[in-house]
């Protein structure tokens, strides 16, 4: 198979690094799918772009990045003009609060950091205003950390049943951040934890609920989520390098 070309990067070391981090995330991900039982092209990377300049995202999608994910409402619409976004799905990740729903309903493939059912309910009413119906998934604070968003474990599948309800929303995974953990046996047990999760809910077959997408997995320990079951991983500062403050 030939390889897909890729624009000149010679006069931009950050196009070259961003190439060349593409290829060994693409190769580590295909080598954890592939050790799970699973094929390199089951799991979705999601390149996540809070804070990146528009030519670098542009640059990675043109090296075959179809899906980026950025944290803040505002930072995504004042970029999009600039981005290449034809075949791109973008996913909103990060927190969303309320009054900022309208902006972003119809702006966004999917938000994936639904953890509240008032949340749930607004992109339901704005969706049904605009005719649309909303993706999401619900985020899960496996840790129950309190300096994190997400709903508690033992919440998750009564906050889905609750959005399963709802019109113009529809619910297609959950999403985890896990705590820092001293070893990757740790990091993996919370993966692991959050891969029952996903499939208890699936395995409820509830209306409205298409349990697609478990996303787990960030640039510092995206091939411990693939080995326990994530299909959908967000790695940022591994493809573009660290984030300005």
């Amino acid at each position: 198979m030939m390889e897909k070309w890729l624009p000149d990067s010679d006069t931009d070391p950050r196009l070259k690094m961003v190439e060349e981090n593409l290829k060994e995330i693409r190769f580590h991900m295909g080598e954890a799918a592939v050790r799970s039982g699973r094929r390199p092209e089951d799991i979705t990377l999601l390149a996540v772009t809070k804070t990146v300049a528009p030519d670098l995202i542009n640059h990675a999608i043109e090296c075959g990045v179809d899906k980026i994910g950025e944290n803040r409402v505002q930072e995504f619409l004042s970029k999009k003009p600039d981005l290449h976004l034809d075949s791109v799905g973008v996913h909103l990740i990060g927190a969303l609060q309320t009054n900022k729903v309208r902006k972003i309903v119809g702006e966004v493939e999917m938000i994936q950091s639904v953890d509240r059912i008032h949340l749930a309910r607004e992109i339901s009413r704005i969706s049904e205003e605009k005719g649309l119906v909303t993706h999401c998934l619900v985020e899960v604070n496996i840790g129950e950390e309190q300096s994190k968003s997400g709903i508690p474990r033992d919440e998750a599948m009564e906050l889905v049943e609750q959005i399963a309800e709802l019109p113009g929303i529809q619910v297609e995974g959950l999403m985890s951040i896990p705590p820092i953990c001293e070893t990757s046996a740790q990091v993996r047990q919370y993966f692991s934890n959050m891969h029952q999760l996903f499939l208890d809910i699936k395995a409820k077959k509830l209306d409205n609920v298409c349990m697609k997408y478990l996303s787990m997995g960030m640039s510092g320990d995206y091939q411990e989520a693939i080995l326990e079951g994530s299909n959908l991983i967000r790695p940022g500062t591994a493809l573009f390098g660290l984030r300005k403050k």
